[in-house]
């Protein structure tokens, strides 16, 4: 009886090899027959999902979004305060485990590569901030005299600053305090303060 093979995981397995050549050698280091190698795959069976280099890193660029994506529902599906949901988000969009330190520094590698401009790195970090902002605002979770385009675009500093720093240094810049930032920041923006022991 034939294999049958899930070409959804196995093309997230090539993808997922690509990021580990990518953060080893580099965007540039990471050709088709290198990921190959390194997903143990052949080279035929690499071109039947991914024809092209170009369609082979967009794809492992998409999967990061997808993956921080798909954690976040997850947080918005809990049922928890729109202040401790926004907060879990946060901590989503900065390096916070092994995992999103990977996915980070994968993001890393693209939004500095000279890659084409139609398939330049947005992150929607961005957007993410100010959806959470304006969900806070409008339900009336944040102090009044907050404003509103301000406070976004500070909080945008503050989460690209951490994760940068969190990243480029993780040593100096522990888990526990990059969630002491965030918990102390938004404390001063919401009616309603949280307990950072319940984050």
């Amino acid at each position: 009886m034939p294999k049958i093979v899930d070409h959804k995981q196995r093309k997230q397995q090539i993808a997922e090899a690509t990021w580990n050549v990518i953060l080893k050698k580099g965007i540039g280091g990471a050709t088709v027959r290198a990921v190959a190698a390194e997903a143990n795959v052949s080279l035929g069976s690499l071109r039947h999902y991914f024809s092209t280099q170009d369609e082979l890193l967009l794809y492992a660029m998409n999967l990061v979004k997808e993956q921080v994506s798909k954690r976040i529902d997850t947080i918005l599906k809990s049922g928890s305060s729109p202040e401790l949901t926004s907060i879990r988000i946060l901590l989503e969009l900065i390096p916070y485990n092994q995992e999103s330190e990977t996915e980070m520094s994968v993001w890393f590698h693209f939004v500095t590569a000279n890659i084409p401009s139609k398939h330049q790195a947005d992150d929607g970090v961005l957007e993410g901030i100010q959806r959470i902002m304006t969900g806070l605002y409008q339900a009336g979770r944040l102090h009044k005299a907050v404003n509103l385009d301000i406070e976004t675009e500070r909080l945008y500093a503050l989460v690209d600053g951490l994760a940068l720093h969190a990243m480029l240094n993780s040593n100096r810049l522990s888990k526990n305090k990059i969630k002491q930032v965030i918990v102390g920041h938004m404390n001063t923006l919401f009616l309603q303060p949280v307990e950072e022991a319940n984050v």
